[in-house]
């Protein structure tokens, strides 16, 4: 061989060994999916509801993959709205309902609480806030809500209703009673 097929070969030479090289360490980590027992890859595709409903994942794990395959477009869109539109109570209480039962209730009351900086007093935020807050175990919390709720509209039976509900988990005894029409 003269210099110059020296000077092609080397680099070509060295340009295969890195093609052989590049191959030989892709396969090998797809050499630990096959067994000892059945050595061929499998290419069977299991579907993402058999996947995600797999008894061997936990439920963490399982919201989490959830997130990861898009389940959550409706969260972020809800999130967006919220971003440009600061007081939509219906995006915030869609959102805090769809959080609350992810079991994100602190996300929820954080939702709750832009939305309440904006509308402070709105009663359907005040209220939903009321109810997180009792999920939550924080009845003392929650009443305060719903009395202050109660002191814009006296009137309303939702709010009465929930109030009384916290008591009754709280083990008190004390009824909020409508005002009585004249």
């Amino acid at each position: 061989m003269n210099s110059h097929e020296n000077r092609v070969a080397a680099p070509l030479l060295s340009f295969r060994l890195n093609l052989v090289l590049f191959a030989v360490l892709s396969v090998l980590p797809l050499g630990g999916c096959a067994r000892w027992d059945n050595p061929v890859l499998s290419v069977k595709e299991t579907s993402a509801p058999q996947l995600l409903g797999a008894n061997q994942i936990n439920a963490a794990t399982r919201q989490r993959i959830l997130r990861a395959v898009g389940e959550d477009a409706q969260e972020r869109a809800l999130r967006d709205d919220l971003k440009q539109h600061p007081g939509n109570v219906d995006a915030a209480i869609r959102l805090t309902k769809e959080l609350v039962a992810q079991k994100r209730p602190h996300e929820a009351l954080q939702v709750l609480d832009n939305v309440l900086v904006v509308t402070p007093d709105n009663l359907r935020a005040l209220n939903a806030k009321a109810v997180i807050l009792d999920i939550e175990g924080r009845h003392d919390a929650a009443q305060e809500l719903y009395r202050q709720a109660l002191e814009t509209n006296p009137e309303n039976q939702m709010l009465h209703h929930n109030l009384n509900l916290s008591l009754a988990f709280e083990g008190k005894s004390e009824q909020s009673t409508l005002p009585q029409s004249r």
